[in-house]
């Protein structure tokens, strides 16, 4: 019960952390730090961060066999996800993106369903249904006169990389429950920073943070060294004893953190139309998760 509660907390922290991310990205990218120098310079800083418990406990070697699945994960979480989110975020809206990132409870159900640890459901079709329609109109609304600060590329791209992380929390969920989640992390940003840097080392060398102010620069430093490797530190110790579908539940908490800030800090405005669709995921996603709740026989 405590190892439980204890990956529930750290489900809740990791969230809100990502939902931090979407107003402070939307500061800096692509004015004062380029999407590729984001990446390259957050999985090199991951990646020495990953080093330092080796300080503390001993070093855990892989089997010959889940190295190469260690590598795939590296370049899912670590190489797709961020490039990804990267760039759709430097060309979305931070409302935008994060009602988006709200899809992965539905795409894990899509994955689990095709590698045959799930199986669909009336409640769970219609859910589906909703869900993705929700999605698209969001993505599809980027074009009207109102959202200006949106574009079609953007909301697809945020999207892919909502359907990477669901990718690994259903098909390394395996992984993790085997190794220690430093070492998991270890192999992932090591191996995601040596496939990066030679592509990524040029617009890092090129970042000006004398060109920020106190508040860009204290924007740069919190996503280039908060939300990498300790809000997956936490998601990954959740998946040792949570369910994948159970942990994409708390993707919930992301939007309502992210709208709040960003309308706060005046960089975003919550339309009408974004709103409805948010609604209609909202539902969707919730109709999935019911179906969880009802007994097998009225299943």
């Amino acid at each position: 019960m405590m190892k439980t509660r204890n990956a529930y907390i750290a489900l809740i922290f990791c969230n809100i952390v990502w939902a931090c991310d979407y107003p402070f990205y939307n500061l800096v990218l692509g004015r004062y730090i380029s999407p590729m120098a984001m990446v390259t310079a957050s999985l090199i800083i991951a990646a020495l961060l990953s080093l330092v418990p080796l300080i503390w406990e001993k070093h855990e070697s892989v089997a010959p066999q889940d190295r190469a699945k260690m590598l795939g994960a590296a370049l899912l979480m670590g190489v797709a996800r961020k490039l990804c989110m990267m760039f759709g975020l430097a060309e979305t809206s931070p409302i935008d993106g994060s009602i988006i990132g709200t899809t992965t409870p539905l795409l894990v159900l899509i994955l689990s369903v095709i590698v045959g640890v799930d199986s669909f459901t009336s409640k769970k079709v219609l859910g589906l249904t909703l869900g993705m329609m929700g999605t698209l109109a969001i993505i599809l609304s980027s074009n009207s006169g109102m959202h200006t600060q949106s574009s079609v590329w953007g909301n697809v791209l945020i999207f892919i990389s909502s359907c990477v992380s669901a990718s690994y929390m259903v098909l390394c969920k395996r992984l993790v429950g085997k190794y220690r989640v430093t070492t998991v992390l270890r192999w992932i940003y090591c191996a995601s920073a040596f496939v990066i840097l030679p592509f990524g080392i040029d617009d890092v060398c090129t970042i000006d943070f004398s060109d920020m102010n106190t508040k860009i620069l204290l924007a740069s430093l919190f996503v280039l060294f908060v939300p990498t490797y300790l809000p997956n530190l936490l998601l990954n110790y959740s998946l040792r004893s949570v369910a994948p579908t159970a942990s994409s539940i708390y993707a919930y908490i992301q939007p309502v953190v992210a709208v709040g800030l960003s309308v706060a800090m005046r960089l975003d405005k919550l339309h009408p139309d974004t709103l409805l669709f948010a609604v209609v995921i909202f539902l969707g996603v919730a109709l999935v998760l019911s179906s969880y709740r009802q007994s097998p026989k009225a299943a």
